[in-house]
């Protein structure tokens, strides 16, 4: 099971999921294919043209009613295994799961002795850290740490967290890519041009 984004995720929907139109005038729904009647429930959100990443996820709270609630900034691309994740949330019992994962580098790395390249990768990922994946598994405690509008996540919230021993990392080794800019974007579109699918789960 992997998280699915992009080409493969919008063809998934078009292809298994129902097509359906709102009319946001009447709440009116039209059902476009038939062929799989899922028991997606969509929710459409306004939250704001200003507001932080915090406050979005704020004004999620009354709509997220679950126990457990994932929660991702959808600008990345993974291959990340759900149940293992989410298995992985459940052992520690603590409010909030982040996934790490190791980052791409930005530039080609070489590994050279007296000037003689012995290893040259476009991009590869490397291991001199872990980050912040941008995929979350979250208790309904979490909404208590953000304050608002104005709460950028990564501070406040995810601060105070670590310093409470409520945070935990997840360890992502597999496939993962940010789409910050057009040099992301093409380089996940040669990926998947070049396999015609993205790697399997992790």
């Amino acid at each position: 099971m992997s998280f699915l984004h992009l080409k493969k995720g919008l063809r998934e929907i078009v292809n298994n999921y129902e097509i359906f139109s709102i009319d946001l005038s009447t709440g009116d729904i039209t059902y476009h294919n038939n062929h799989n009647k899922s028991n997606w429930k969509v929710t459409l959100i306004d939250t704001g043209l200003n507001t932080l990443k915090g406050g979005r996820i704020k004004r999620l709270e009354k709509y997220l009613t679950d126990d457990l609630n994932m929660v991702t900034y959808g600008d990345g691309v993974a291959n990340i295994n759900i149940k293992a994740l989410i298995d992985f949330h459940k052992s520690h019992g603590k409010t909030i799961t982040i996934t790490g994962v190791y980052p791409p580098a930005r530039f080609g790395e070489l590994i050279e002795k007296d000037g003689r390249v012995s290893l040259f990768q476009e991009k590869p990922q490397t291991k001199q850290g872990w980050i912040n994946g941008g995929f979350f598994v979250i208790e309904p405690d979490f909404f208590n740490y953000i304050d608002g509008d104005e709460t950028f996540l990564e501070r406040e919230p995810l601060e105070k967290m670590v310093s409470e021993g409520e945070l935990f990392a997840y360890k992502h080794n597999g496939f993962w890519q940010c789409m910050d800019t057009k040099r992301d974007h093409d380089y996940l579109e040669q990926i998947y041009m070049k396999e015609k699918k993205w790697p399997k789960s992790y």
